[in-house]
């Protein structure tokens, strides 16, 4: 007799999902409409399917396991599918409002795949789409101008949130630029950035600090597009990560700069129960930023 392949309860790996995301499982039954008990039970179902621990405290926060470290991309990965499949079978359309904003630097890569496709495909189903900076995207959704963010992790303005992915932080500049002059007589690097506060301005001047590299900066920012075209110019060094990069700059600009750590992608949501349609949307986004890493 051959054994019995274990289906996986969907909705108990909903309830595992939602409780990782949001660091606690009772603020997942919250958002799931059900009570902490079933969750739990839900919880202690699914480790009973998979045959080990997939979370456990740290102190007051959860952390997983290796078995659901693995269990979690699989997961999303699942119930997406599963959304799409009972969607495409009862040939419904999501209806309402979806109010999502993102990080400038997520624009071109994932606004017209993802947001595109899902306007196309759900054509009853109205976006709001905004493109800002780190601090206004979290005070939007504070405040429930939004539904959906996708930034930066700051961890000490988003204590508890979980990162989708890393995406390693680089020295972008343009290849004429002579980068080893400023090195080796210990010129000011001159430095092309957004105004702060900004996480990669304050990294990439923390590191040059450590690695006792004295910079200057060169060129102040407003948005992407500005600095792209600063850095097109010559006028100094920036970090960013590689999407979005136009083709003529180069990423990794000189070996004696110091390396970069990588900066971890956020993907914040208003309080309360999401509706189906931002629901959707929450998922597919998990898939396509865990895809860039």
């Amino acid at each position: 007799m051959h054994n019995r392949t274990i289906a996986l309860d969907t909705e108990a790996l909903r309830s595992f999902v939602a409780g990782i995301e949001l660091g606690n499982f009772a603020l997942a039954a919250l958002r799931l409409n059900r009570s902490a008990s079933a969750v739990s039970a839900q919880l202690k179902k699914l480790e009973q399917q998979c045959g080990t621990a997939l979370v456990r405290k740290n102190g007051r926060h959860l952390r997983l396991t290796d078995s659901g470290e693995i269990l979690l991309s699989y997961a999303r990965r699942l119930l997406a599918v599963n959304d799409e499949a009972v969607l495409a079978v009862r040939g419904n359309v999501l209806a309402g409002e979806v109010r999502f904003g993102m990080q400038e630097d997520f624009g071109e890569t994932l606004l017209p795949a993802i947001l595109g496709q899902f306007s196309r495909d759900q054509p009853n189903l109205q976006i709001t789409a905004r493109i800002d900076r780190n601090q206004a995207l979290l005070a939007a959704i504070d405040c429930g101008q939004l539904d959906l963010a996708l930034s930066w992790l700051d961890t000490q303005s988003m204590p508890g949130v979980r990162p989708l992915a890393q995406l390693p932080l680089q020295w972008i500049s343009h290849p004429q630029m002579a980068i080893a002059t400023y090195l080796e007589q210990g010129q000011p690097l001159p430095l092309v950035m957004f105004d702060a506060p900004c996480l990669m301005r304050s990294q990439a001047i923390a590191t040059l600090d450590a690695a006792g590299i004295p910079w200057r900066v060169a060129f102040v920012s407003h948005s992407l597009s500005g600095i792209w075209a600063a850095v097109s110019a010559g006028l100094g060094v920036t970090v960013r990560s590689t999407m979005g990069r136009p083709t003529e700059l180069i990423a990794n600009a000189h070996p004696a700069l110091p390396s970069l750590p990588a900066l971890g992608i956020a993907l914040l949501q208003r309080s309360g129960k999401l509706s189906p349609a931002t629901a959707h949307l929450q998922r597919l986004l998990h898939s396509a930023v865990q895809a860039l890493a």
